[in-house]
């Protein structure tokens, strides 16, 4: 007998996404694959069974009810049904009703030592309505949820929307969850190998969606360091003429924008050099700055440089103030996120940076909804971890949506696998780490998350 776990695929979405319709497609591919379907309705008469192309495939119904509370029973018992099947099955697709919460259907393979043993969480898709969503997602209702969730977004009903409301409803979706892979589609019309077989712990592909997804956020989005003799100089915000100035963002489009629109952060404050130490030291130091109060600058007012966060008032989105230097030096400048771009003049002419980075800058969305991704090499202590997650889960769990990850522990060959729901944590040792290095890798997505709590008790798991 096969004793390896099957995969489970969850199928969900909100009303009308196109749920019955991938499902439909998965059903009358020619995969090779022997799965089984079960169907959560939630109405008095059953019909979404009937909207399913009849095939091999083994059909479940559970009617009238929502797999969080008593029907999740039916499942249970479905489930061990399907594993008296003298004929090995390849897959399970649960496929929820338009309305639930996806959490409760993952958290069943969870829930006791044979659902864990005996199947598989390989992933929870999630069909998107690209005409309708937004307002679903202004409301924050169980399609904020739904997208949390996911492994894997499909962005679906693409020919009813246009490319710039697709770049936006995009750009919400990976706000909601950076780490699931968005496809868009018409009809659900996708690569199986998208939505099936696409085992749920793989973390790689956060950082091929958003290579700075593993990187701390910044209340900034820019900075760059400019030679500066003393003397009194312009800092000019808005477009000037012929500037041909580009530090990367300050010349396109932009999607966000914090506080009000006319106004925009900036803290200047001299480097000793551009060595890496020296510039990595003055970004931690930038971060307490724009956490401090600001100090309000109108236009034609002084900027002095040091530890203080300037808001700059703009007129229609531009201005110009002027930087009092004293001593010559090298003087960084961190710009917030805002939509217009900076420049900087000199006796009259406008000075390229010497030096220039984009930061990952910390986004608030309405949404309430983010992820927090930590990176750190070394190994952990498994009693302090355990302690850790369980307070954090008993605490926190409700806010946590999702959690997954890669640990390494101390005194073990094999990586530490792990992913949970909620309240509910399940973790295993898969593959030796061999020559690669030990790298631990988390995600949690949720709301009200703090990253810098999240890591700091992270980094008290370390062994010393």
């Amino acid at each position: 007998m096969d004793s390896t776990p099957i995969p489970v695929t969850v199928l969900t979405g909100f009303l009308g996404s196109g749920k019955t319709t991938l499902l439909n497609r998965i059903l009358t591919e020619r995969h090779g694959r022997k799965l089984a379907v079960i169907e959560n309705e939630y109405g008095e008469v059953g019909v979404d069974n009937q909207l399913v192309i009849q095939s091999d495939e083994e059909l479940f119904e559970m009617n009238n009810g929502c797999i969080c509370c008593s029907v999740r029973g039916d499942l249970i018992r479905i489930l061990g049904r399907l594993l008296k099947r003298k004929d090995r099955l390849d897959g399970i697709l649960i496929e929820t009703t338009g309305l639930a919460n996806p959490a409760p259907v993952a958290q069943t393979f969870f829930t006791d030592d044979e659902m864990r043993r005996s199947f598989r969480l390989d992933g929870i898709v999630t069909v998107v309505d690209a005409k309708h969503v937004s307002k679903h997602l202004d409301l924050g209702d169980e399609s904020v949820k739904q997208i949390a969730f996911a492994d894997v977004v499909l962005l679906n009903k693409t020919d009813l929307a246009s490319p710039g409301d697709l770049e936006g409803l995009e750009a919400r979706i990976r706000a909601i969850n950076a780490v699931a892979s968005v496809h868009r589609t018409r009809d659900c019309a996708v690569p199986l190998d998208r939505v099936l077989d696409i085992g749920g712990f793989n973390l790689g592909r956060a950082t091929q969606i958003d290579p700075k997804f593993m990187e701390p956020e910044y209340p900034f989005e820019w900075a760059g360091a400019y030679r500066l003799p003393a003397g009194t100089h312009d800092l000019v915000i808005g477009h000037a003429d012929g500037d041909g100035h580009d530090h990367g963002h300050g010349d396109g489009p932009h999607h966000h924008h914090h506080g009000n629109e006319n106004e925009l952060d900036v803290a200047v404050m001299p480097v000793g050099s551009l060595g890496d130490g020296d510039i990595a030291a003055m970004r931690d130091a930038a971060v307490a700055v724009f956490s401090d109060w600001e100090r309000r600058v109108k236009p034609g007012e002084r900027i002095v440089p040091g530890p203080s966060l300037n808001r700059l008032l703009l007129d229609h989105g531009q201005g110009t103030f002027r930087i009092e230097v004293e001593n010559p030096g090298h003087y960084l400048v961190f710009e917030g996120c805002g939509e217009d771009p900076l420049h900087l003049h000199v006796g009259g002419e406008i000075v390229r940076p010497s030096w220039q980075a984009d930061f990952h800058a910390a986004h608030e969305h309405s949404e309430g909804v983010g992820s927090v991704g930590i990176q750190q090499a070394g190994e952990l202590d498994g009693g302090r971890l355990n302690a850790w997650i369980s307070e954090l889960l008993r605490t926190k769990g409700n806010d946590i949506y999702r959690m997954k990850g890669v640990l390494s522990i101390r005194g073990a060959a094999k990586r530490l696998v792990f992913q949970g729901i909620h309240m509910l944590f399940d973790a295993k040792f898969d593959r030796e780490w061999g020559a690669e290095p030990r790298v631990n890798t988390l995600v949690f997505i949720g709301k009200n998350l703090d990253r810098a709590a999240l890591s700091q008790a992270f980094k008290a798991c370390l062994s010393a």
